[in-house]
């Protein structure tokens, strides 16, 4: 338990921050899979139209520190050049 009442208020605060940092990360992990998905089974067009959606979830969450701004372009970077690879093996 918290020993004062701001303390009390630091850890509400802290349980709101936490459940939108999660929401943040899950979307980015449910755009990612669904890439992933799309590229295994080859529909390269429909991995590429989900790209740019990709993209703004990470900026978003990196924006708002809920992951490292490196650690969103990574991800950005790696998607992009799965579907830069397999599209070319495709065509």
């Amino acid at each position: 338990m918290p020993n004062t009442r701001a303390n009390a208020k630091h850890a509400r605060a802290s349980l709101r921050r936490k459940a939108r940092n999660l929401a943040k990360k899950t979307a980015i992990r449910q755009v990612e899979k669904s890439i992933r998905k799309l590229v295994a089974e080859k529909k390269i067009t429909e991995a590429m139209a989900l790209l740019p959606k990709f993209n703004s979830v990470c900026a978003r969450a990196a924006k708002t520190h809920a992951i490292h701004k490196n650690k969103a372009s990574r991800k950005v970077s790696r998607i992009t050049a799965l579907i830069k690879k397999y599209s070319q093996l495709t065509t």
